[in-house]
């Protein structure tokens, strides 16, 4: 594999008494879009912050191009960074905000920023936007500007700190296919930082989820949505049931448990060995849109009493009680079976829906998921 571009070995970072990044070591390759996931206070902005050089680091190394960049201030390292509220200066036209850094560092003359400012205002749609003043411009096209403005100073890597946060629900899923564009396009390093799964499932070449400061999995999103490594990611990415079962049996890579009263052969998580599911009790870990609901008896299928039914569009959402066990089913279209609440149906659920993960310390059943305690 190629040399990566940036490298972070063994980070740590303190704020105070408290540990913020936790030994964090990762590679970022030249021309992905790699993304920071996680909730609130996962660490993911002050990771993004300590590569652009707007936070020091306590512990560990920073490389970039194979030379360490910790101790070098930002504008030293070739990296720039888009934020949430853009940061465009308010008395500037688009043309001025798009020309500040060449200016500055004094790159290129102005023949010769003019023919590059047009380029990159063609990249970002944004032709013919030059003498119009920020609070002219909505919130998608300030965000377009911002990102021509980084990368008019042609960085080694763009760093984007959840920068759709502030658009409506329409725009945002608009740009997340223009940034994934652009990204292409311009071929440069783009690292993005949100709490949102589906701007990270659509976006990324590939994910790195972050909890407490710790780096849980770091993947492609199909590896990440289909095979989780531990609770914690198979809780966070999609919507599963997630459930504590025992463990009767193991037969190669599937293990037999039960569910309250309904025993069902499970496949381990490819992220664990069968030896880690069979312990007396694991976790079933079930997608709810790769589940479907039938009124006859199919193989493999477990009974149960619909317990509330809600139409959203063309989304079905179902809840259906499995003897003691309430399960969320979410179906896209309807079928020949017209239930409601009360009836008796049948579960079933793809082969790919579903996986088992070892039993962790700490683990909690709640509504929908589950908690740390």
């Amino acid at each position: 594999m190629d040399k990566p571009l940036l490298s972070l070995t063994d980070v740590n970072k303190y704020f105070d008494d408290s540990h913020i990044l936790k030994d964090i070591s990762l590679d970022i390759h030249d021309g992905e879009f790699l993304t920071l996931l996680g909730p609130s206070g996962c660490g993911k902005t002050t990771m993004l912050r300590c590569i652009a050089g707007l936070e020091s680091i306590n512990s560990g190394d920073i490389l970039l191009n194979g030379s360490s960049i910790k101790d070098l201030p930002p504008n030293k390292r070739n990296v720039n960074t888009v934020f949430q509220n853009y940061a465009l200066f308010p008395h500037l036209n688009i043309y001025d905000n798009v020309a500040y850094g060449p200016r500055i560092k004094k790159s290129m003359n102005e023949a010769d920023l003019k023919v590059r400012i047009n380029e990159i205002l063609e990249l970002v749609q944004m032709t013919g936007y030059e003498e119009r003043m920020t609070h002219q411009l909505s919130g998608g096209q300030r965000q377009r500007i911002a990102i021509a403005r980084a990368l008019i100073n042609e960085p080694d890597i763009l760093l984007l700190d959840e920068p759709l946060g502030a658009l409506d629900l329409k725009l945002r899923r608009y740009m997340q296919t223009e940034l994934a564009s652009l990204q292409k396009q311009t071929k440069t390093t783009f690292v993005y930082v949100t709490h949102d799964q589906e701007e990270a499932l659509n976006m990324s070449d590939r994910i790195v989820v972050l909890n407490k400061g710790v780096i849980q999995q770091v993947g492609s999103p199909r590896e990440v949505y289909n095979n989780p490594s531990n609770l914690f990611v198979a809780d966070f990415i999609g919507d599963r049931n997630i459930k504590k079962v025992k463990v009767i049996e193991k037969n190669g890579d599937y293990v037999r448990v039960m569910l309250k009263d309904n025993i069902i052969d499970i496949k381990c998580s490819t992220n664990a060995t069968t030896k880690d599911c069979s312990d007396d009790y694991a976790i079933l870990a079930i997608h709810t849109d790769k589940m479907s609901i039938s009124c006859s008896e199919k193989p493999n299928s477990l009974m149960g009493t619909i317990i509330s039914v809600h139409y959203s569009g063309s989304q079905i959402r179902s809840q259906v009680d499995l003897g003691g066990e309430k399960v969320a089913v979410i179906e896209y279209r309807s079928n020949d079976c017209d239930y409601k609440k009360g009836d008796k149906v049948y579960i079933t659920w793809e082969e790919s829906g579903a996986i088992l993960l070892p039993m962790e310390e700490g683990f909690k059943e709640r509504s929908g998921g589950y908690e740390e305690v």
